[in-house]
């Protein structure tokens, strides 16, 4: 039995406190959402980076409550981690349907192409990205990581505090290196994303999926501090388990990027 408030609790549920962080999360995304409007709109860029700070900060603190109800109030019962995991499925769920908006812009135009883009694909003057170059490398890459967070989340489960460091450095690594190697290749980049239908849907499906990659190298990272923190057991983990699920649905999205986008659609 546990106390709550001053009252015995006698069920295996956790009944969150009031909490600051959802409006604050809120409200901070809504700031970032807007800087990001007007600075496409060449109006003004000082909000973007006032909004993502925001953003970093109420993570941090979301966060840092989400830990402390784990690992020191111990919340985190068997009951409550099938819940969390229900709900981790469902966020996975939504971002699949996400990503499915921008395939389905994407392979409406590459297979019913109309007069805007000259009925052919891709549309004339666009000069498509190599798949065979970096590309492929950012696709091993990825594969590469799904291997290493696999290794790391095996290492957990036998209790090798070793391994599982090593494999969350070595993925954490990676997804570092996957987003270096893209932002050069939008650098070089023969389009931009204002000249027409291809590099519009080409930049928001690779984008977003970019941006993905980034959220989940951060998960990666606050799972590496906590293993070297000894935060995680063999039998309650559920923060790393959700960064690696986030982890390998990046993976599947990439592949099926890489080969719609990538190589049939060029």
């Amino acid at each position: 039995m546990t106390e709550a408030h001053g009252h015995a609790q006698n069920h295996p549920y956790h009944l969150v406190d009031p909490s600051p962080w959802p409006l604050v999360g809120a409200f901070a995304a809504g700031t970032l959402a807007v800087g990001a409007v007007l600075y496409m709109h060449e109006i003004t860029g000082w909000l973007i980076p006032i909004g993502f700070v925001l953003v970093l900060l109420t993570m941090f603190l979301w966060w840092r409550d989400v830990v402390r109800e784990a690992q020191v109030e111990g919340h985190h019962t068997p009951i409550v981690q099938i819940g969390l995991r229900y709900g981790m499925a469902l966020f996975i769920a939504s971002e699949v349907m996400f990503f499915a908006a921008f395939f389905w812009a994407f392979f409406d135009a590459s297979l019913y192409p109309k007069e805007a883009t000259g009925f052919q694909w891709p549309p004339q003057g666009i000069e498509p990205f190599n798949p065979f170059e970096i590309p492929l490398l950012n696709t091993l890459i990825l594969l590469l990581s799904g291997v290493t967070v696999t290794w790391a989340h095996h290492a957990l489960r036998v209790d090798d505090r070793r391994n599982l460091v090593r494999g969350l450095a070595i993925t954490v690594a990676l997804g570092i290196l996957f987003t270096g190697f893209q932002a050069y290749e939008y650098s070089h980049a023969a389009f931009n994303f204002t000249d027409g239908i291809y590099p519009s849907t080409f930049f928001m499906a690779t984008g977003f999926h970019g941006f993905h990659v980034i959220i989940g190298t951060c998960f990666l990272i606050v799972c590496l501090i906590r293993a070297k923190r000894g935060h995680f057991t063999p039998e309650q983990h559920f923060g790393f388990e959700a960064a690696a699920w986030y982890w390998h649905f990046v993976d599947v999205v990439w592949l099926f990027l890489f080969t719609s986008v990538y190589i049939w659609g060029s």
